[in-house]
């Protein structure tokens, strides 16, 4: 390719990125407080690539605050930065270095990162006094990726279209598109990549799940931390991803061809297969801070090309606030923030075709320009008022780094919310809390007492007993203590109230009588996950007992503490069969997922409440005893469950005690013609833990049943015929 046979024309301010258009490709780039903008054009994607670069006239090729050149006859492929020129003025927030080469915000896809080289991205001097124009010359054109032009019409969707189940029906598996199959035992053709992840479509459909929530897929730097594992000295990465260097561009070492821009066409043919498996694409993303760090971090993009407007500043405007937790805070509620993330999601729904988004550290998005949460935030409105999210999931992680804690109240209409409090009560009663009972009762009917008071609903609530943040479900019942210190930090890193019991003895044991409590728990977890009002969350690999050796922070473990090991499949093969039955056993029950809040009370179409509570003795529990016994029973009419059909009823009861307890079942829970039918039972060994559908096993009157020491039992209603 000729760089010089270009012809350059002014082109046009939108779309914002760049786009074929008239023969050529037009970019478009925002910046209002630019004296110059370049347009630097590679003749490859190979680092040391001849290269042409483009001023952009302010007459010609400015529109108000967009820059915009058309480049007739380059194609799909070709590789592109920018540099942008204006005043170095820390003290009034501005950070224009011509020396520093930037990605382009609206990049779809860029060519390797590989040991990306940081330091040389570092675009002034920190300690520099206020008003010093002083700051790094040092050229980064070789050290950085390179943004690629991509053709999203070049793909066959083969008719998909996202699946946006409702969330009421939904279950969510978190995973990592890397961890999934980076095993050497994963049994891939393509480990760790997204092409991995359709290898293992029939596995996740075996499983029952009906979304994959992908921790970060986009762009991010895995070397930008120097840090090693104190015990082997091998290198610690950032692994998780929750740096984003481009939010547009699938990360391009998920893909398994390295040819520039192929890894946008690999996402798009993982989603199209996993929607024809009837498997949903939610995308974990991190619109509250970026990779470039502090007023020390290295400039690469934003930072560079308007950093006032892009990021929230301190009052002194040479700082950054930081209620990210990771040195900035982007200025979400700025106008010009608030279109960028608005095209972005426009772009992963309608070009990428996936089914929603997890907001990590989502509180941020609520903070206006000057950091204070907002009663009414534009950006959380406009995401759940836009009409092309009508049917996206929206998922808040409603806390961030900066104090916000905002679960039950995140403001916006429709967001449902990781509910941190359903983890941690339901944690605490299985580890034998005995004040936990009134609790447990609120998280298995839906947290109303979060949800109700703003309108929204039961599977606004999505509950999870563990997530990528924090043990292992294997891990939860293995450690009292966190064991982080192959991170590197000293074991300081990593939360340390963890509602975690390791039953007597810390870490892996032979002893059959700890191993067989343990196995109890993660089933009694699983059920009780899977029976509660809400949208359940799965941590991928707790199905088949995954452990990160006691790990609650394995954020820089691209290794096998962080993989999954797909020999625990056999291992652990009856935890296997009782999850994806318990999972099988929620969806096929619309008793389960009721689209309002119990009442209590009897309902228009039965004169039994749609849920009862009661003790062991059968009668109205005092909620105020310490307790580690309960039983509820659910009505499931059809006039309940809003469904075609009548269900079953259930009667249900926990024991998280050290020794049985025998509960009488109250004659007012009785099912009239039908009979009590024993479903689940997690102190029995498989099958019995779990019986399939059709085979239940009947009660014999008058009814009464033995609750081992830390189990629960599941009785169904059914005709005795």
């Amino acid at each position: 390719m000729n760089l010089s046979e270009f012809e350059i024309k002014m082109g046009k301010a939108t779309p914002l990125g760049a786009s074929l258009s008239e023969g050529g490709v037009n970019f478009a780039i925002f910046s209002r407080h630019a004296t110059l903008v370049t347009l630097i054009l590679f003749e490859s994607a190979a680092q040391d690539s001849p290269y042409r670069e483009i001023p952009l006239d302010k007459k010609g090729n400015k529109t108000g605050d967009i820059w915009h050149c058309l480049v007739k006859g380059l194609k799909t492929g070709a590789c592109y930065l920018y540099r942008v020129d204006g005043p170095y003025q820390p003290e009034r927030g501005l950070r224009f270095n011509p020396h520093k080469a930037l990605i382009d915000p609206y990049a779809k896809a860029l060519t390797t990162i590989g040991k990306w080289d940081l330091k040389t991205c570092a675009g002034f001097d920190p300690d520099a006094p206020v008003g010093d124009l002083s700051f790094s010359s040092e050229e980064n054109l070789s050290h950085l990726p390179r943004c690629i032009v991509i053709n999203n019409s070049d793909f066959d969707w083969q008719g998909d279209a996202p699946l946006n189940y409702p969330l009421r029906f939904s279950i969510l598996y978190e995973t990592h598109v890397k961890g999934l199959t980076a095993h050497p035992n994963s049994g891939v053709k393509h480990p760790g990549t997204f092409l991995g992840v359709i290898e293992k479509i029939p596995y996740l459909k075996e499983l029952g799940i009906t979304s994959l929530e992908f921790l970060p897929i986009h762009e991010f730097n895995e070397y930008e931390f120097p840090r090693v594992n104190p015990h082997t000295g091998d290198l610690l990465t950032n692994y998780w991803g929750y740096s984003t260097v481009a939010f547009f561009a699938p990360k391009e070492s998920y893909a398994v061809d390295s040819s520039p821009g192929a890894q946008v066409n690999e996402f798009k043919l993982m989603v199209r297969e996993l929607h024809k498996a009837g498997i949903e694409v939610i995308l974990d993303i991190v619109f509250n801070h970026t990779a470039e760090g502090n007023e020390q971090g290295p400039t690469f993009s934003f930072r560079g090309l308007d950093n006032p407007i892009y990021y929230t500043l301190a009052d002194n405007k040479r700082y950054y606030q930081n209620y990210s937790g990771c040195g900035n805070t982007v200025n979400c509620n700025h106008p010009v923030v608030r279109s960028f993330i608005m095209h972005c999601l426009h772009y992963w729904v309608v070009e990428m075709h996936v089914d929603g988004f997890r907001f990590d550290l989502g509180s941020v998005l609520g903070r206006d320009q000057h950091g204070r949460l907002m009663e009414s935030p534009p950006m959380l409105e406009r995401i759940a008022e836009d009409p092309i999210l009508s049917s996206a999931k929206i998922i808040a992680e409603a806390w961030d780094a900066g104090g916000a804690y905002q679960v039950g109240w995140f403001p916006g209409g429709r967001w449902a919310e990781w509910n941190d409090r359903y983890r941690d009560n339901v944690r605490k009663y299985w580890r034998g809390d005995t004040k936990e009972i009134r609790y447990l009762a609120t998280r298995l009917s839906g947290s109303a007492d979060l949800y109700l008071r703003d309108g929204r609903k039961p599977f606004h609530s999505i509950n999870f007993i563990t997530s990528h943040d924090g043990f292992t479900l294997k891990d939860l019942v293995t450690y009292n203590q966190k064991h982080n210190e192959a991170n590197g930090e000293e074991n300081r890193d990593g939360n340390d109230n963890n509602c975690s019991y390791n039953y007597g003895s810390e870490g892996p044991t032979i002893d059959p009588v700890l191993e067989g409590i343990r196995e109890r728990q993660l089933k009694n977890f699983f059920a009780t996950l899977m029976i509660s009002l809400g949208t359940p969350m799965i941590l991928g690999g707790d199905e088949m007992g995954r452990t990160q050796n006691g790990n609650n922070n394995a954020y820089c473990q691209d290794n096998e503490i962080s993989w999954y090991d797909w020999s625990l499949l056999e291992k652990n093969k009856d935890l296997f069969r009782f999850a994806k039955e318990m999972i099988a056993f929620r969806l096929r029950h619309p008793g389960f997922m009721r689209p309002e809040f119990y009442t209590g009370h009897e309902g228009h179409y039965s004169a039994t409440p749609d849920i009862s509570w009661y003790n062991e003795k059968g009668a109205s529990p005092d909620w105020e005893r310490a307790s580690s016994s309960l039983a509820l029973q659910v009505n499931a009419s059809r006039a309940d469950t809003v469904m075609d059909r009548d269900s079953n009823d259930f009667y249900i009861m926990f024991n998280a005690g050290i020794d049985p307890v025998i509960f009488s079942i109250s004659p007012t829970a009785s099912p009239g013609h039908k009979r009590w039918f024993r479903a689940v039972d997690t102190s029995m060994h498989s099958p019995k833990d779990i019986l399939p559908a059709g085979n239940e096993e009947a009660l014999d009157l008058p009814y009464k049943y033995i609750v081992k020491a830390r189990s629960v039992v599941i009785l169904i209603s059914k005709s005795a015929t």
